[in-house]
């Protein structure tokens, strides 16, 4: 039995859940050796995990402000690191970033080399000053430094744009796991996902989502690693195949060479089904010209650095010292993911083409794939498809197609695990995309509820009103990212990027100057978000439609271009206009002094 606080246990807690998990695989795994069908695994993991989500959800429920806005201030550093990083590590990391190396080769480590460097500059620029300041929400801190509704309102702006447009890609994540785990229509599916984040944070806000992370990143770093260590061990790469990485690739380019690419004819693509992609590049190659590299991996830094719900993790901790503690182990349990990402890409690529593995399909005929099972089930989710373009009756490299998001999915089944390891991978990807969801969600509905409502609207809203507002935001928010998500518009991985340029357009330099430059005011903070966020926007456009772009500046970096706007516009308007007065440079000031009370306090 567990005495004494719930957070003097939290080792013991998580102890038992992480043990009670793994018996629920085992029990899985029986259940798959006593004839139970694929169909009723998977359902049983998806309905398992997300069951003692809400129950956690239930179980976090509170009436407090701050509480519901940032956790009660007192998530032990280990355990902020946990729920930051399956904050973090979304349905892209989980789903979409080893597809990205699997089909565009290794030009996409720009996105590892960025999102982890980010954390550097959230360790080092902000995250123990945002802390200190003692804020709810990131246009709390603006609004607090730079003074004003309208500094304040555009943060809110900003950040819905940013959020929204990742949360989107987060249930789209989830609708892809719950219609194949289900085999239910995509177009439900969402909702399905999405439900199953609202029960997670709905009644218990920050509280009940810190919590939720910390058990959905314990399901996903489970899911994602038993996979590649397994099925390293089963092709004799060895049961740590990280340091066998090389290899793996030399042998994939031998592969390559021998099979040789075969570019594809516009009429041969018109056939085949949208989103889906062949193997057209090398696997160890870069793809991508040092500029592309760079600027994709700074835009992720940025981006990093600048996104609101990474931030609200760290108003989470009790104090500023605690706050740089967690960002050193949320690059931690983000390291045991993002390590394994190349490695899982790699496997998955070898097991398709390696014609030495009884998995292996290039080189069989079209009749043999055909009857495989598991190219069955994924053909019919529309996530893979093959072409008898040149008429042999032989499978080729250019003729077999695949998504993205099924490399993490399907692999398990490809390289002939049992099924109930592609049940967990899919209660992984779900822990994943809605760990993220819940933040996000969070994030826009708080800063709605409290920097807008609160703050502008009713300042003497009591705290019951207050949190009814912000639980109301949470449910129209989800609906409406659900049904956008449901267009697919935009890939995942696409979605996601996009989110950090309109993050770092408008908030990176309002941030970081807020913190390090005390002339940065008022005004110059107004400039530098909207003319850094309505710049990016047009950027894109102007891209998408068939404009050049500047300097090899992309759709995926356009951030860039938003930020250098930015920058310039706050700067030049600050100088150009009254310095902040003196209470709030001294302000500034003190911010930056590691220990010591939050400047604001209760709220």
């Amino acid at each position: 039995m567990i005495k004494g606080k719930f957070i003097d246990n939290l080792p013991k807690v998580y102890g038992i859940y992480t043990g009670g998990f793994i018996g629920f695989i085992i029990l899985m795994a029986i259940g798959e050796q006593m004839g139970m069908t694929a169909k009723a695994i998977g359902i049983g993991f998806v309905a398992f995990t997300i069951f003692i989500y809400a129950l956690i959800g239930y179980l976090s429920r509170t009436a407090q402000a701050e509480a519901y806005y940032v956790a009660g201030r007192q998530v032990p550093t280990v355990f902020n690191g946990m729920a930051t990083a399956a904050d973090w590590m979304s349905g892209a990391s989980f789903v979409a970033m080893a597809g990205g190396i699997y089909f565009k080769g290794y030009g996409y480590m720009a996105l590892l080399v960025g999102w982890t460097g980010g954390y550097v500059l959230v360790a080092s620029l902000l995250a123990p000053y945002l802390r200190k300041f003692g804020c709810y929400t990131v246009p709390d801190f603006i609004g607090t430094r730079y003074g004003g509704n309208l500094a304040r309102l555009l943060a809110v702006i900003v950040l819905t744009v940013a959020s929204f447009t990742y949360v989107t890609a987060q249930i789209n994540a989830t609708g892809t796991i719950a219609s194949v785990a289900l085999d239910i229509d995509f177009k439900y599916a969402v909702y399905i996902g999405l439900i199953s984040i609202l029960l997670c944070s709905m009644l218990g806000g920050m509280r009940a989502v810190t919590w939720t992370q910390v058990a959905q990143y314990i399901v996903l770093i489970i899911a994602y690693l038993l996979p590649i260590f397994w099925i390293s061990n089963k092709m004799g790469a060895g049961f740590f195949p990280h340091f066998m990485l090389a290899d793996e690739v030399a042998r994939i380019g031998e592969l390559e060479a021998q099979f040789g690419f075969v570019k594809n004819s516009a009429a041969d693509l018109a056939s085949v089904p949208k989103g889906l992609a062949g193997i057209t590049k090398a696997h160890s190659a870069v793809n991508a010209t040092p500029w592309a590299f760079i600027s994709l991996a700074l835009a992720m830094m940025m981006g990093t650095a600048s996104l609101p719900h990474v931030m609200m993790r760290y108003f989470t901790t009790p104090s500023v010292k605690a706050a740089r503690k967690s960002v050193g182990w949320s690059l931690f349990f983000i390291f045991l993911l993002y390590s394994s990402a190349p490695m899982l890409a790699t496997l998955s690529k070898l097991s398709l083409i390696d014609p030495t593995l009884p998995t292996g399909i290039i080189g069989k005929t079209f009749a043999e794939v055909q009857a495989i099972d598991w190219y069955q089930n994924w053909n019919q989710a529309n996530l893979m498809f093959i072409s008898d373009f040149n008429g042999n009756g032989t499978l080729e490299l250019n003729e077999f197609f695949m998504g993205g998001k099924a490399v993490v999915l399907a692999t398990p089944e490809i390289a002939g695990l049992p099924y109930v390891i592609s049940g967990l991978v899919a209660a992984g990807g779900m822990a994943a995309a809605m760990s993220t969801a819940d933040g996000l969600i969070l994030a826009i509905a708080n800063a709605i509820s409290h920097d807008v409502y609160y703050k502008m609207i009713d300042p003497k809203a009591e705290t019951a009103k207050r949190l009814l507002v912000a639980r109301v935001l949470l449910v129209v928010i989800g609906f409406a990212g659900a049904t956008i998500a449901a267009m697919q518009i935009q890939g995942i991985l696409g979605s996601v990027i996009w989110a950090f340029d309109f993050a770092m357009s408008g908030l990176f330099f309002p941030l970081v100057l807020g913190v390090w430059w005390k002339r940065a005011n008022r005004e110059g903070a107004i400039a530098g978000m909207a003319l850094g966020l309505a710049s990016a926007i047009w950027y894109l456009v102007w891209v998408r439609t068939g404009g050049s772009g500047f300097l090899g500046i992309t759709q995926l970096t356009f951030g860039i271009f938003g930020a250098a706007v930015s920058l310039v516009s706050m700067v030049v308007v600050s100088l150009m206009t009254s310095a902040p007065n003196a209470a709030t440079q001294k302000m500034v000031d003190e911010v930056r002094i590691p220990s010591g009370r939050s400047i604001v306090g209760k709220q």
